[in-house]
């Protein structure tokens, strides 16, 4: 399983990102999948994950009503749409697999849940 993270870049406070994430090497719809971000400095952190069928979601306090993450199965792609960015938003994302069997709900929003990694993608918001 490869994960490819891509659509970060600079971006003024306020403004909108999307990530994308492909998944190749297996079909992505019977994993669940994550998006964590680490920003310089700090430990890296959840911050949205959806459940295989996209049905489901989970969010970071920090990510609610900002972020909404969403997937085509159909293309093996997980996207994450970043509106109304902030500069403590800065970091680089990652994208995450947990393939089967696959954690509860509640394991979603840690990391030793997920079993393959992107490479990241690095976003920078600017003030």
């Amino acid at each position: 399983v490869q994960l490819q993270a891509s659509g970060g870049g600079l971006v003024q406070a306020g403004g909108s990102l999307r990530l994308s994430c492909a998944v190749s090497g297996r079909t992505s719809s019977s994993y669940v999948m994550g998006w964590f971000r680490r920003a310089p400095g700090k430990e890296r952190e959840f911050v949205a994950a959806i459940g295989r069928s996209g049905g489901v979601s989970r969010y970071s306090d920090s990510a609610k009503g900002r972020f909404t993450i969403s997937r085509d199965n159909a293309k093996n792609t997980v996207y994450l749409q970043m509106n109304s960015l902030k500069p403590e938003d800065t970091a680089v994302y990652y994208c995450a697999a947990d393939t089967p069997p696959i954690r509860v709900y509640s394991s979603w929003s840690s990391d030793d849940s997920y079993d393959y990694w992107g490479q990241g993608t690095e976003v920078t918001v600017s003030s």
